[in-house]
């Protein structure tokens, strides 16, 4: 009789009697499908993040819930759809002052669910659930917290000595009402914004090695604005467009932070019992950035491919068994039961909507197939198996075969019209049972 899913999580847990083990979730900002070199990208090296791939698990069908930055991270908090509890739309300038505007205090977070089971926590980098008190950081589950609390920040304060910056005519003023902080105190930090957030996650790893932690880390890189390293962008000198090679060094300071992150664990001896993810919060946008998500179709505000695929990789050195690619569609809502598995702690009484991972990462069984919806605005897409059916704004339904048109080239929704109707009433039944936004 094969076993249950409970006794095979627990089999895992129990063997070698080994401790509880860390998580170290790494989100990268605005990052395109097609810009690790795991993922195929041929001109901006990323070793570190690669050796994930090399050593853990690369889902090639890798999803976030939203196709930009703010109501991608509720969902991936929450574990549930953002559009259930009205965390619709992204969140920029001036809204963000709005004290009513961030992640419901309804819904539990990550965080909350593994401190509860006595883990140590840090969010070390850009939040985007809100700048109110009741919203902050360590209000919602985190010990400790180092970073900025809106959607963006420059790289360095003004006037940027040491860096190449292309900021764009109408750049946002990403700082205005927006401090760095350590907790609640606001702080001044003279160092390259990556690297400061690579230094702080290692020393929250250095503080807490010798108990449970869960360390979230999300870069702000490589999202505008445009600002590099000198010293890092000669580096580069072998890319032709300037632009791009801000890009690169900007991407190759985020692999460098994992690379510092992943020594630390070493110099600890506890890399093999420590889960580190990672994935974009969303697509790239290539004109802005010239973030890359070939082969896909579309990017950043889209729910086409391009702006809610990602790369998602996940390494587990003592359970799971490296250099393995697999190709059912996963999604960051799947990250918050998976993690709670491995951690032994309790999931929220409000229902998730991700499903645990842990099995398929063993090899003990298939990833469930599910269906995935999206709503952002007046766009919608809804995934079943191979099929996928898009609504961008104003523009009709379209139907496309992901597994023979990954570029969602070819409308099918005349050619197999009885399986096109089958998914639209299927999308309009989940549909309904999302909230509507609670702000506009």
């Amino acid at each position: 009789m094969m076993p249950t899913r409970r006794e095979f999580v627990g089999a895992l847990l129990a063997q070698n009697s080994a401790p509880r083990p860390n998580v170290i979730l790494i989100v990268a900002d605005d990052l395109g499908y097609g810009e690790l070199g795991c993922q195929g990208n041929p001109d901006v090296p990323t070793p570190h993040i690669d050796s994930l791939a090399t050593n853990g698990v690369r889902f090639t069908n890798g999803y976030v819930t939203a196709p930009f930055c703010c109501p991608s991270r509720a969902g991936l908090m929450s574990g549930r759809y953002q559009t259930r509890f009205g965390h619709e739309l992204n969140v920029v300038g001036k809204r963000n002052l709005d004290p009513e505007v961030g992640l419901p205090l309804s819904e539990t977070t990550m965080a909350e669910a593994l401190r509860a089971a006595s883990y140590r926590t840090a969010c070390v980098g850009k939040w985007h659930l809100g700048t109110a008190a009741k919203f902050h950081p360590q209000r919602r589950g985190f010990d400790e917290f180092f970073g900025f609390l809106q959607e963006g920040h420059f790289f360095a304060p003004p006037p940027y000595r040491g860096l190449t910056t292309r900021l764009r005519v109408n750049e946002p003023p990403y700082d205005d009402n927006n401090p760095l902080m350590r907790g609640t105190e606001v702080i001044e930090e003279k160092g390259y914004l990556t690297n400061a957030f690579s230094r702080e996650a290692c020393a929250f790893i250095d503080r807490n090695a010798r108990q449970p932690f869960f360390l979230y880390l999300p870069y702000n890189a490589v999202h505008s604005p445009m600002q590099a390293r000198v010293e890092e962008l000669r580096k580069h000198q072998g890319l032709m467009d300037e632009q791009r090679r801000v890009f690169a060094a900007m991407l190759a300071d985020v692999d460098s932070g994992v690379r510092r992150v992943l020594e630390t664990l070493r110099r600890h001896g506890i890399e093999r019992n420590t889960i580190v993810i990672f994935l974009s919060d969303n697509g790239g946008p290539t004109a802005e950035l010239t973030s890359s998500n070939k082969p896909l179709r579309g990017g950043k505000g889209q729910l086409f491919e391009g702006g809610i695929r990602v790369p998602f990789l996940i390494q587990w050195k003592g359970r799971i068994r490296g250099g393995r690619t697999l190709d059912a569609p996963v999604s960051a809502l799947d990250l918050f039961p998976t993690v709670c598995a491995a951690a032994g702690a309790g999931l929220p009484k409000t229902k998730l909507d991700g499903v645990n991972l842990l099995p398929s990462l063993a090899e003990s069984a298939t990833i469930p197939q599910r269906d995935l919806f999206w709503r952002y605005g007046a766009n919608l897409a809804f995934r079943r198996a191979d099929l996928k059916i898009v609504k961008q704004g104003e523009e009709v339904w379209r139907l496309y075969d992901l597994a023979r048109d990954l570029g969602e080239t070819t409308d099918l929704s005349a050619s197999r019209a009885r399986e096109f109707m089958e998914m639209r009433r299927a999308a309009d039944e989940w549909n309904a049972q999302m909230a509507p936004p609670l702000w506009s």
